[in-house]
């Protein structure tokens, strides 16, 4: 747990020293102080996600104020989040990695491979494309260093759970042109879930290779397997929560496990013209695939009598994969008094999905029998399997785009950031078992803005606008919807404190979104555009140091996210699914004399809905608040031997951790104890 301040040197793609990072590269692709850009922006540095100890990207995300937990599709990605009150789908396009989209498809991070995660606030489109109007995640990943290192880590906890992490470093030439390094981590784990288990096998290598005194060829890659149940957790009864036990398992453990494969590379060649102009080619290819069975209860059915719930069997193989490539050039010149560092670039990705299921009739009418029934209170597994129909599905989407971009400072006191995006999109959904096929062609325009005024040394104040938009999927007559449109303004301060060694945002905002999809009530399986959606609120985060030995990161945020027009009765007003009004964390870390360091965190999330699309099924009803409290240390037993402690939910507070309908309910993890210790050499 170092408490060392933030380096001079330190670099948008680089290690942060501490908590406190000070550079970014997510909002305008250059290298820029985060002071200086005009949009909120919020980071997780490397410090703070060892210190949290988790190999999952969410309780870091905790941290950056006005970020929830979604749908993990049953425990087996990352892939949906909310942010400002918008959660990201699984092709939104919300989750990014060294700037290009990775949840497109099935990914799940590995914290081991992440440098820092970074959250950028409000609507993005203007330099990312599609999306919701929330803002993005990007995950900067570890870079090879100018030093030799190994570092070995060794973790176990309650529930058998045992992870073995290696991260190495090397210079590979004597004259340190050629650099590379390696995270390799394996995992097996149970959990308080009955039936529920996983394993994953992970190796990340990246190389950098200055070719020439100005050119570098950056390598980063990912591959990794992931063998898990797929658990959609527990249903509410009548709306209710309390009912069914938190470890009950509605699957069917015969079933076996789903494999996750998942095989990501990115490729940068950058060249510098001279000092203030530099070239970048770049790509990534990712391919991922989930294949095996799953059961579970209806997503949005009732229960049959008092204790009985149909099911669905599924085996499925679904497979997504992408290519996206980027060319840019950057640089500063000064024209009119003022100096510009302009961005222009163009953009092409080659996205599809394949999805391949079997599908067993599924009954939702209460008067009818159950469909492969299941006891809620007292599970009886090992009944026959039903038959199934298959589904077939294929999605494309081809698109083409110009970047465009102005950082201008006008003055020691005053800069802005122009921006526009002007894509080409052609998407087409076709279904070969019936022939089915829906396309459409589109051209989009999404220009973003943004001003700063540096007030003093200590205060920055900034404004923003932006715009997003998401393509549509077909209705039932097969017609592909109006695109999902974003508009968002936002406004704050930045604070540089106690001599650099603190820095806090603080924004309020206000973001619409229309032609909203949600699922089709009378066509299960298509979508229909229902209205508009409005959130609104202020979110803030703290980080860095206080005194000589004290690291702090906190954030806040309130967020009044709602239906403000549908064509649905009764359904104006609802708030959105899944986001609290009030959420919060704090992660503070003591560090005392002979390498002992002692912490806790305590993160507090509010009463949501159930989330099912934009709204919950009961009004009033869904996840009850909830607060958990950690308690984390660590000790230098010899100079590179560490040893670390965490208990999560000291408190034992049963609480409920996510929805994705009012019958997939994820219960949170009850206290439990985990131990690690790292070895440097």
């Amino acid at each position: 747990m170092d408490i060392s301040s933030t380096a001079l040197e330190e670099r948008a793609n680089g290690p942060v020293q501490g908590y406190r990072a000070t550079r970014s590269a997510t909002a305008t692709r250059t290298d820029t102080s985060i002071e200086e850009v005009p949009q909120s922006i919020s980071v997780v540095p490397r410090q703070v996600i060892e210190d949290l100890g988790d190999s999952r990207i969410d309780r870091a995300l905790d941290f950056a104020g006005g970020v929830g937990r979604q749908n993990d599709f049953g425990g087996m990605s990352n892939a949906s989040f909310s942010v400002r009150g918008f959660t990201s789908g699984f092709s939104s396009g919300s989750l990014f990695r060294n700037g290009f989209s990775v949840n497109r498809g099935y990914y799940a991070a590995d914290t081991a491979t992440l440098e820092r995660i970074e959250v950028l606030k409000g609507p993005t489109g203007g330099l990312f494309g599609r999306g919701d109007p929330g803002g993005v995640i990007n995950m900067v990943s570890k870079r090879p260093q100018n030093e030799t290192f190994n570092r070995l880590k060794f973790s176990a906890g309650r529930w058998d759970r045992y992870r073995v992490d290696w991260d190495s470093n090397a210079a590979l030439t004597e004259d340190g042109q050629l650099l590379a390094r390696v995270n390799l981590a394996t995992e097996t784990r149970k959990s308080f879930r009955d039936y529920v288990d996983m394993q994953r096998q992970m190796v990340a290598p990246a190389v950098t290779w200055h070719l020439t005194e100005r050119t570098r060829l950056l390598l980063d890659s990912e591959f990794t397997r992931t063998d898990n149940v797929m658990d959609r957790g527990i249903p509410s009864v009548n709306g209710q929560l309390g009912g069914v036990k938190h470890s009950t398992f509605l699957g069917e453990p015969g079933d076996g496990k789903l494999r996750l494969t998942t095989s990501l590379l990115q490729l940068s060649l950058e060249h510098d013209f001279q000092p203030d102009w530099t070239a970048r080619l770049a790509g990534q290819y990712l391919d991922s695939r989930i294949k095996g069975t799953v059961t579970d209860v209806l997503f949005s059915g009732p229960l049959f009598g008092t204790d009985t719930m149909s099911r669905r069997y599924n085996p499925n193989d679904m497979r997504h994969h992408s290519l996206i490539m980027h060319a840019e050039v950057f640089g500063k010149f000064h024209l009119a008094g003022m100096q510009h560092q302009l961005l222009a670039g163009i953009e092409t990705e080659n996205w599809r999905q394949d999805y391949y299921n079997h599908f067993s009739a599924t009954n939702s009418d209460p008067s009818l029998p159950p469909s492969f029934p299941i006891n809620i209170y007292n599970p009886i597994y090992g009944a026959a399997r039903p038959a199934t129909t298959p589904s077939y599905s294929k999605n494309q989407v081809k698109s083409y785009a110009l970047n465009l971009q102005d950082q201008i400072d006008f003055n020691e006191h005053l800069s802005g950031l122009l921006g526009l995006r002007l894509e080409n999109i052609k998407q087409q959904r076709s279904n070969p078992l019936n022939n089915d096929k829906a396309k459409q062609d589109k051209d989009v325009a999404v220009p973003r803005a943004g001003i700063t005024y540096k007030l003093n040394h200590q205060v920055n104040l900034f404004a923003g606008i932006g715009t997003s938009f998401t393509p549509n999927n077909p209705n039932y007559n097969g017609q592909i919807l109006k695109a999902e449109k974003g508009l968002g303004y936002e406004a704050g301060v930045k604070l540089d404190l106690l001599e650099g060694r603190l820095g806090a945002t603080l924004a309020t905002f206000h973001i619409t979104k229309e032609n909203v999809a949600n699922p089709d009530p009378t066509n299960p399986g298509f979508s229909i555009t229902v209205g508009e959606v409005r959130s609104q609120g202020i979110d803030a985060q703290v980080s860095g140091k206080i005194g000589d030995n004290f690291n702090l990161i906190a954030a806040y945020a309130f967020i009044d996210a709602k239906v403000t027009q549908d064509q649905r009765v009764g359904y104006k007003g609802s708030r959105l699914g899944g986001i609290p009004h009030h959420s919060g964390s704090v992660l503070g870390i003591w560090a005392f004399q002979e390498g002992l360091n002692v912490g806790a965190s305590v993160n507090y999330v509010g009463q949501r809905e159930f989330s099912t699309g934009i709204q919950a099924p009961y009004k009033g009803a869904g996840l009850p608040s909830y607060t958990t409290l950690d308690f984390l240390g660590s000790w230098e037993i010899l100079p590179n031997v560490t040893a670390g402690i965490k208990l999560n939910n000291a408190l034992n507070k049963k609480y409920y951790e996510r929805s994705s309908s009012h019958n997939w309910i994820t219960p949170g993890e009850p206290r439990n104890l985990n131990f690690n210790l790292l070895i440097s050499f």
